[in-house]
C-alpha cells in the first residue's frame, strides 16, 4: 500500500484530519480535501506525502478540478467520503432549506465526488469508504436531519457496492458512535440558532428539548472516542484483502445497535427518551 494515493474529503478537522494523519503515517499518499488556506497549511504540515486540494463537495467545478488534478498526479486508489455536517433540530420546526443543506453535503456531495473519481478508481481496482454513523442505522430524536442524511448515505453505499461488484471497486461503510470532533458543537450551535428563530408556540413546545439535547451533545463529547479510532477502521477498509462492508466503531455504537435489534421500536423510543433526559439533566 506504500504511496498509494487516497483522497479524503472534509480533511480540515475531526475524523477527516485524523484520517489524513494516519494514512500519511502508514505510507499512503494523501490528497486532503480542504476548504480554506488555514486547513491547507495544516495538511502541508503532514509532510510531502500529503497534498491539499480545494474541494467543496457541493461545488461541481471544484470537484471536476480536483479530479483532473488527481488524474494528472498519478491517479487514485482510495476515496474516503468524509465531508459532512450535523444539523440538530426538531423535524417539525427545521427550515426545509436547512434540511436541504444537510443532504447537499452529506449525501449529494458524497455521490458527486464518487461519480467524478470512479473512472480513476476503476483503473486501480480501488476502494471507496463512506463515513456514515450509528445514526444511519438507528436514529435518535432531535438529530433527525443528520440521521436521515446518513440513512440515505447507507442506502447509496449498499446499492453502489452491488453495482460496482463487476468492476472490482469495493465500498465500505464506517459507522462511528460518539467521536471527539467539532461537528457536534457546531450542530448544537445551529440547533440553538434554529430554536431562536421559532415562533412563540413552537419555541414553547421545543425549548426544553433543544436545551436538553445541547447538554446531551456536550456529555457525549466528553466521553467520545478519539477520531484516530475511526481512522484505523478506514485504514482497514483500504488495506484488507477482504474489507468489511460495515465497520461499527465505538462501544456506544455497538450497544445501541444491539439494543435496536432486540427491543421493539415503541419500547426503544421510550427508553431512548428516558436515557436522553437522564444524560441531559441540568
Amino acid at each position: 500500500m506504500t504511496r498509494r494515493p487516497v483522497l479524503v474529503t472534509g480533511a480540515s478537522s475531526g475524523i477527516g484530519a485524523a484520517t489524513a494523519r494516519v494514512l500519511v503515517a502508514r505510507g499512503f499518499r494523501v490528497w486532503a480535501g480542504v476548504r480554506d488556506d488555514a486547513a491547507a497549511e495544516r495538511a502541508r504540515g503532514l509532510g510531502e506525502s500529503c497534498t491539499p486540494v480545494v474541494l467543496d463537495v457541493t461545488d461541481a467545478a471544484q470537484i471536476a478540478a480536483a479530479a483532473e488534478r488527481i488524474a494528472a498526479g498519478g491517479g487514485l486508489y482510495g476515496l474516503v467520503n468524509n465531508a459532512g455536517i450535523a444539523t440538530s433540530a426538531p423535524l417539525e420546526a427545521i427550515p426545509i432549506d436547512a434540511l436541504r443543506a444537510q443532504f447537499e453535503i452529506n449525501v449529494f456531495g458524497a455521490l458527486a465526488v464518487t461519480q467524478a473519481m470512479l473512472p480513476l478508481l476503476r483503473r486501480t481496482l480501488g476502494r471507496i469508504v463512506m463515513m456514515s454513523s450509528v445514526q444511519g442505522r438507528l436514529a435518535a430524536p432531535f438529530v433527525g436531519p443528520y440521521a436521515a442524511s446518513k440513512h440515505a448515505l447507507e442506502a447509496l453505499s449498499d446499492a453502489l457496492r452491488a453495482e460496482l461488484l463487476p468492476s472490482g471497486v469495493d465500498v465500505s461503510i464506517v459507522e462511528p458512535g460518539a467521536v471527539k470532533t467539532p461537528i457536534w458543537e457546531r450542530g448544537a450551535q445551529q440547533g440553538l440558532q434554529i430554536a431562536g428563530s421559532l415562533g412563540p408556540e413552537m419555541h414553547a413546545r421545543y425549548e426544553a428539548d433543544i436545551a436538553m439535547m445541547e447538554r446531551v451533545s456536550r456529555a457525549f463529547e466528553a466521553r467520545a472516542i478519539p477520531p484516530e479510532r475511526v481512522a484505523e477502521a478506514v485504514v482497514h477498509a483500504l488495506t484488507a484483502r477482504r474489507p468489511r462492508t460495515r465497520y461499527v466503531v465505538g462501544f456506544d455504537a455497538k450497544v445501541r445497535l444491539a439494543i435496536g435489534a432486540l427491543v421493539p421500536d415503541r419500547l426503544r423510543d421510550r427508553l431512548l427518551r428516558r436515557a436522553l433526559a437522564r444524560i441531559g439533566r441540568p
